[in-house]
Protein backbone atom coordinates (compact mmCIF):
# COMPACT_ATOMS: atom_id res chain seq x y z
CA UNK A 1 0.00 0.00 0.00
CA UNK A 2 1.39 3.02 -1.18
CA UNK A 3 1.89 6.12 1.18
CA UNK A 4 0.65 9.45 0.62
CA UNK A 5 2.46 12.70 0.04
CA UNK A 6 1.14 13.94 3.26
CA UNK A 7 2.29 10.86 5.56
CA UNK A 8 5.62 10.54 3.98
CA UNK A 9 5.81 14.70 4.74
CA UNK A 10 4.87 14.02 8.11
CA UNK A 11 7.46 11.40 8.20
CA UNK A 12 10.32 13.19 7.18
CA UNK A 13 9.39 16.15 9.95
CA UNK A 14 9.60 13.70 12.54
CA UNK A 15 13.01 12.12 11.11
CA UNK A 16 14.44 15.64 10.78
CA UNK A 17 13.64 16.24 14.30
CA UNK A 18 14.49 13.30 15.65
CA UNK A 19 17.96 13.81 13.29
CA UNK A 20 18.59 17.20 14.51
CA UNK A 21 18.88 16.23 18.13
CA UNK A 22 20.92 12.88 17.19
CA UNK A 23 24.05 12.62 19.09
CA UNK A 24 24.50 9.22 16.97
CA UNK A 25 22.08 7.28 14.07
CA UNK A 26 23.50 3.98 13.50
CA UNK A 27 22.11 2.29 10.63
CA UNK A 28 21.83 -1.54 9.99
CA UNK A 29 20.51 -4.47 7.34
CA UNK A 30 17.79 -6.34 9.15
CA UNK A 31 16.59 -8.82 6.24
CA UNK A 32 15.78 -12.05 8.05
CA UNK A 33 15.23 -10.35 11.60
CA UNK A 34 11.15 -12.22 12.20
CA UNK A 35 9.31 -9.75 14.61
CA UNK A 36 9.46 -10.97 17.68
CA UNK A 37 13.04 -10.46 17.46
CA UNK A 38 12.69 -7.23 16.17
CA UNK A 39 9.86 -6.61 19.22
CA UNK A 40 13.44 -7.64 21.44
CA UNK A 41 15.56 -5.04 19.41
CA UNK A 42 12.52 -2.28 20.30
CA UNK A 43 12.45 -3.29 23.90
CA UNK A 44 16.32 -3.17 24.65
CA UNK A 45 16.90 -0.32 22.72
CA UNK A 46 14.04 1.65 24.84
CA UNK A 47 15.54 0.52 28.02
CA UNK A 48 18.81 1.95 26.47
CA UNK A 49 16.99 5.45 25.39
CA UNK A 50 17.47 4.64 21.71
CA UNK A 51 14.87 4.52 18.89
CA UNK A 52 14.66 2.24 16.58
CA UNK A 53 12.93 3.88 13.10
CA UNK A 54 12.49 1.64 9.84
CA UNK A 55 12.03 4.40 7.19
CA UNK A 56 12.35 3.93 3.35
CA UNK A 57 16.05 5.39 2.46
CA UNK A 58 14.70 8.18 0.55
CA UNK A 59 12.61 9.81 3.09
CA UNK A 60 15.99 9.77 5.03
CA UNK A 61 17.82 10.83 2.83
CA UNK A 62 15.57 13.88 1.97
CA UNK A 63 15.33 14.72 6.22
CA UNK A 64 19.37 14.55 5.98
CA UNK A 65 19.50 17.05 2.80
CA UNK A 66 17.11 19.02 5.03
CA UNK A 67 19.56 19.38 8.19
CA UNK A 68 22.32 21.70 7.88
CA UNK A 69 24.66 19.54 9.39
CA UNK A 70 24.08 16.60 7.68
CA UNK A 71 23.73 18.10 3.80
CA UNK A 72 27.23 16.68 2.99
CA UNK A 73 27.00 13.39 4.34
CA UNK A 74 27.66 10.72 1.94
CA UNK A 75 24.30 8.96 1.83
CA UNK A 76 25.43 6.12 -0.63
CA UNK A 77 25.53 2.93 2.17
CA UNK A 78 21.47 3.40 2.41
CA UNK A 79 20.84 1.44 0.57
CA UNK A 80 18.74 -1.84 0.86
CA UNK A 81 16.25 -2.29 3.94
CA UNK A 82 17.71 -0.55 6.84
CA UNK A 83 16.54 0.23 10.36
CA UNK A 84 17.71 3.69 12.28
CA UNK A 85 19.19 3.40 15.80
CA UNK A 86 19.03 6.87 16.94
CA UNK A 87 19.95 8.21 20.67
CA UNK A 88 19.85 11.84 21.38
CA UNK A 89 21.05 11.27 24.93
CA UNK A 90 24.43 8.87 24.13
CA UNK A 91 26.84 8.64 21.35
CA UNK A 92 27.40 5.08 21.66
CA UNK A 93 24.08 3.46 23.24
CA UNK A 94 22.99 3.19 19.76
CA UNK A 95 26.38 1.40 18.72
CA UNK A 96 26.25 -0.85 21.88
CA UNK A 97 22.61 -1.94 21.22
CA UNK A 98 22.77 -3.15 17.94
CA UNK A 99 26.03 -4.92 18.51
CA UNK A 100 24.97 -6.04 21.48
CA UNK A 101 21.38 -7.74 19.49
CA UNK A 102 23.51 -8.67 15.98
CA UNK A 103 25.67 -11.28 18.30
CA UNK A 104 22.67 -12.92 19.38
CA UNK A 105 21.02 -12.25 15.91
CA UNK A 106 23.58 -12.19 13.11
CA UNK A 107 20.78 -11.56 10.58
CA UNK A 108 21.11 -7.46 12.03
CA UNK A 109 24.10 -6.12 9.92
CA UNK A 110 25.56 -2.74 11.08
CA UNK A 111 26.05 -0.55 7.92
CA UNK A 112 27.43 2.40 9.52
CA UNK A 113 26.47 5.44 11.11
CA UNK A 114 26.54 9.44 11.25
CA UNK A 115 27.65 11.24 14.23
CA UNK A 116 26.05 14.54 15.57
CA UNK A 117 28.19 16.39 13.39
CA UNK A 118 27.22 14.89 10.50
CA UNK A 119 30.32 12.50 9.96
CA UNK A 120 30.04 9.52 8.55
CA UNK A 121 31.30 6.33 10.32
CA UNK A 122 32.39 3.06 8.85
CA UNK A 123 31.29 -0.20 10.02
CA UNK A 124 34.47 -1.17 11.89
CA UNK A 125 34.08 2.48 13.54
CA UNK A 126 30.73 1.58 14.26
CA UNK A 127 32.11 -1.83 15.94
CA UNK A 128 34.51 -0.14 17.97
CA UNK A 129 32.40 2.45 19.74
CA UNK A 130 30.31 -0.36 20.77
CA UNK A 131 33.03 -1.71 22.48
CA UNK A 132 33.27 1.42 24.53
CA UNK A 133 31.90 1.60 27.88
CA UNK A 134 28.51 3.28 28.41
CA UNK A 135 28.13 6.68 29.26
CA UNK A 136 26.81 5.40 32.79
CA UNK A 137 29.88 3.29 33.10
CA UNK A 138 32.20 6.38 32.34
CA UNK A 139 30.80 8.50 35.35
CA UNK A 140 30.53 5.78 37.60
CA UNK A 141 34.36 5.20 37.12
CA UNK A 142 35.18 8.72 37.34
CA UNK A 143 33.21 9.15 40.46
CA UNK A 144 34.66 6.39 42.07
CA UNK A 145 38.47 7.32 41.18
CA UNK A 146 37.23 10.76 42.75
CA UNK A 147 35.91 8.95 45.91
CA UNK A 148 38.85 6.58 46.27
CA UNK A 149 41.70 8.82 48.39
CA UNK A 150 38.90 9.98 50.44
CA UNK A 151 37.37 6.88 51.13
CA UNK A 152 41.44 5.85 51.93
CA UNK A 153 41.92 8.78 54.13
CA UNK A 154 38.47 7.29 56.17
CA UNK A 155 39.35 4.11 56.74
CA UNK A 156 43.26 5.53 58.16
CA UNK A 157 41.31 7.84 60.54
CA UNK A 158 39.45 4.91 61.55
CA UNK A 159 42.74 3.07 61.92
CA UNK A 160 44.08 5.57 63.88
CA UNK A 161 40.75 5.70 66.27
CA UNK A 162 41.57 2.06 67.09
CA UNK A 163 45.49 2.84 67.37
CA UNK A 164 44.50 5.93 70.23
CA UNK A 165 42.15 3.40 72.22
CA UNK A 166 45.02 1.27 72.46
CA UNK A 167 46.96 4.00 73.96
CA UNK A 168 44.58 5.23 76.05
CA UNK A 169 43.95 1.75 77.21
CA UNK A 170 47.61 1.15 78.05
CA UNK A 171 47.67 4.70 79.80
CA UNK A 172 44.83 3.77 82.14
CA UNK A 173 46.73 1.02 83.63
Amino acid sequence: MAISKDKKNQLVAELKELLESAKMTVFAKYAGVDVAQMQELRRSARASGVKIKIVKNRLVGKALSDIETYKSADQTALSGQLLYAISSNDEVAPAQVLSKFAKDYPALELIGAFSGEGVNLATDEVNHLASLPSKDQLIAEVVATLLSPLQETVGALDSLGGILNALEANATK
